[in-house]
C-alpha cells in the first residue's frame, strides 16, 4: 500500500470508530476506545485467517442420520363457514368416504362442506424416532377455503415416499393469526390457510437408522469446503488418534470405529470436538430486497469508483382554452408535456487494499450510496477484478 492509499484507509477507519475531540491530548477514554477498536480489528483478522471455532455437531452430521419426509391428505372440520365451497368437489367426496366408514351413506352432491376444508399434511420423521413419539404436523388448504381458523384435523395417515404409513395425525389447528370480516370490512393477520398441529402426529412405524458402514463412520459437512474438511480430520486425529480420520473430499470425513467403542459413544465424542471452520469469500446479493451480505475473507484491490444517477421526470399539465363570450367556439383542453432531466454529481471514492470485512464496510459506507447502488458497484468491481470474492445473486 502506497502512502496515499494508507493515509485514506487510516482516515476512514478512524472516522468510523472514533468521534472527534477538542482536546489537544487524548484522554483515558480515547485511549480505551482506540484499544478496543484495535482489539476488535485484530480479532476480525484472526477469525478470517483461522476461521471460526465451532463444534463438529454444528457444522456436520453423520451419514445415515437424517429425517424422512411424510405427507398425506386430511379434513379440517369445525370451521365457521370459511371452509371449501361446492367448487371443490373432492372435499365432498372425502367427507362422504369418512362418514361411510361409520355406516353413514350420503349423496356427495347434496353435501355443502362450508365448515370443512381439505388439507395437505406434511411432517418430518426425525432420526431415531420410536413408536409413540409425537411430531408436529403442518396443514395447508388445497381447496378454496377462506381460513382454517378454529379448525380441528380429523385422524389421517402420514405416509413416506414408499407409500407406508409411519404416523397418524389428529388435533386442533393453530394458525397464529386471525381473519374476520363484517359489513364489507376485513381484518387479517398472518396467513390463515396454513396452520400447525403441535405434537399432532404419533409415530406408528420407524425407519431403521444405519450409522456404521463396514466398521466406519462418515461425517458429512453442511457446506462443502476442502479446507474445513481437512481441519476436521486433523482435529479428530489430535483428539482421538485411534479413529484414524481421513478427509475423503470437501464434504465427507471418514473415521474408523474401534471395536471396543459403542457407536453412540463414538458419535458423542466426535460431536464435541472443536474445529476452526473456514469462511469462504462470498458476497450474497438479493436484488429483489436490496439486501447485501458479506462473508469473511472478502478483499478489495485498489480501485477508483465514480457513481452517479440520472433522474428523468415527465409531467403532463392540462391547459384549458376558453372561447370568447357569446361565440360559437368550444372549450378545448390540451395537455402540454414537460420533460426534465437532472443528473447528480458523481461520487468518486478511492479504495485501497482492505484487511477485514469491517474495513470494507467502512470504506463502502463512506460513499453514501443506496443498497441498490451498492449492488451495481459490487458487480462492477467484480467485473474488473478488484473484488476478490464470489458474488451469489438471489
Amino acid at each position: 500500500m502506497n502512502g496515499a492509499l494508507a493515509h485514506i484507509v487510516s482516515i476512514a477507519l478512524a472516522a468510523g470508530a472514533l468521534a472527534p475531540t477538542k482536546q489537544a491530548k487524548p484522554d483515558a477514554s480515547d485511549a480505551a476506545r482506540r484499544a478496543e477498536v484495535a482489539a476488535q480489528r485484530q480479532s476480525a483478522i484472526d477469525a478470517e485467517r483461522d476461521g471460526v471455532e465451532v463444534r463438529l455437531k454444528d457444522i456436520a452430521r453423520f451419514k445415515g442420520v437424517r429425517p424422512n419426509q411424510l405427507r398425506g391428505f386430511g379434513l379440517v372440520v369445525g370451521l365457521e363457514g370459511t371452509g371449501d365451497t361446492r367448487s371443490t368437489p373432492f372435499t365432498s367426496a372425502l367427507l362422504n368416504n369418512a362418514m361411510r366408514q361409520f355406516g353413514v351413506t350420503i349423496d356427495p352432491s347434496k353435501l355443502n362442506p362450508k365448515n370443512v376444508a381439505t388439507v395437505a399434511m406434511t411432517a418430518e420423521l426425525p432420526p431415531f424416532a420410536t413408536p409413540g413419539s409425537a411430531i408436529d404436523v403442518t396443514v395447508q388448504s388445497i381447496g378454496d377455503a377462506k381460513s382454517l381458523q378454529g379448525g380441528f384435523l380429523l385422524q389421517a395417515e402420514l405416509q413416506g415416499a414408499d407409500g407406508k404409513t409411519y404416523a397418524v395425525a389428529q388435533g386442533a389447528v393453530s394458525i397464529g393469526g386471525f381473519n374476520v370480516s363484517s359489513g364489507g370490512n376485513k381484518a387479517q393477520k398472518n396467513h390463515v390457510n396454513v396452520g400447525i398441529v403441535p405434537d399432532g402426529a404419533l409415530v406408528e412405524n420407524t425407519v431403521p437408522t444405519k450409522v456404521v458402514f463396514d466398521g466406519k463412520i462418515v461425517l458429512q459437512l453442511d457446506q462443502f469446503d476442502i479446507t474445513t474438511a481437512q481441519r476436521v480430520a486433523d482435529a479428530i486425529a489430535k483428539k482421538r488418534p485411534g479413529y484414524l480420520p481421513q478427509a475423503l473430499n470437501g464434504g465427507e470425513v471418514q473415521v474408523s470405529l474401534p471395536t471396543d467403542v459403542p457407536e453412540m459413544l463414538a458419535m458423542s465424542e466426535l460431536e464435541e470436538i472443536r474445529v476452526f471452520s473456514d469462511t469462504a469469500a462470498v458476497v450474497v446479493v438479493n436484488e429483489r430486497t436490496g439486501t447485501i451480505a458479506f462473508g469473511g475473507n472478502v478483499r478489495l484491490g485498489p480501485a477508483v469508483i465514480a457513481h452517479g444517477s440520472l433522474q428523468i421526470r415527465i409531467d403532463k399539465d392540462p391547459i384549458v382554452s376558453q372561447p370568447p363570450p357569446f361565440s360559437k367556439g368550444e372549450t378545448v383542453v390540451t395537455d402540454v408535456t414537460t420533460v426534465q432531466a437532472q443528473e447528480t454529481k458523481a461520487q468518486i471514492g478511492l479504495l485501497g487494499p482492505t484487511t477485514t470485512v469491517a474495513d470494507l464496510a467502512r470504506l463502502l459506507q463512506a460513499l453514501d450510496v443506496t443498497p441498490r447502488d451498492l449492488i451495481a458497484i459490487l458487480q462492477a468491481l467484480s467485473a474488473n477484478g478488484a473484488l476478490k470474492a464470489r458474488i451469489k445473486v438471489q
